[in-house]
């Protein structure tokens, strides 16, 4: 679990420390708004026809979450690599509750960094790189965790995110 960061906690010798914004806010066009729209609509008219309301209300509300979210600018997160764990914002995630890591490195669509973690919660840490150098970020982590270089492609939702703007 990560630790709240706190006068007393130490985070170690920082290695590495720069700051993204917490989610991709992506520009839209008209058609992009239509064709979401025309789909919330049929998969609106599915639910009531299959009599699911509680399917209706979940789109309804992503929906609402979407417009709403792509109203505000998105807040920005303080990310740093240090010989005690990874920090996001105010919270530590120590080496000891992380399992490994593996980059993405595809410019200009994807610059992350994905850390997996040990607990069920919060399975996956998915950080984008922006302006760092990956081999830096890379060889910093392989003194503390594993890297997982089996893995050459982002996650399928991610990737879906991305490709449709959703976020």
């Amino acid at each position: 679990m990560p630790q709240q960061i706190t006068q007393e906690t130490d985070v170690g010798d920082i290695f590495y420390e720069w700051t993204v914004k917490e989610y991709e806010q992506y520009e839209r066009n008209r058609a992009w708004y239509m064709f979401m729209l025309t789909v919330g609509l049929l998969l609106v008219l599915y639910g009531i026809f299959t009599q699911n309301f509680l399917f209706v209300l979940i789109i309804a509300l992503a929906g609402i979450i979407l417009f709403i979210q792509n109203k505000q600018a998105p807040p920005s997160v303080n990310v740093a690599i240090t010989n005690v764990g990874v920090v996001l914002n105010n919270r530590i995630y120590p080496y000891t509750e992380l399992k490994d890591f593996y980059l993405i490195y595809n410019p200009p669509e994807t610059k992350m960094l994905y850390i997996d973690t040990k607990t069920i919660l919060r399975p996956l840490l998915r950080i984008p790189l922006e302006n760092m150098n990956p081999l830096d970020i890379r060889f910093s982590l392989r003194e503390f965790l594993p890297e997982d270089l089996e893995k050459e492609t982002e996650p399928f939702l991610d990737e879906m995110t991305r490709k449709w703007r959703i976020q």
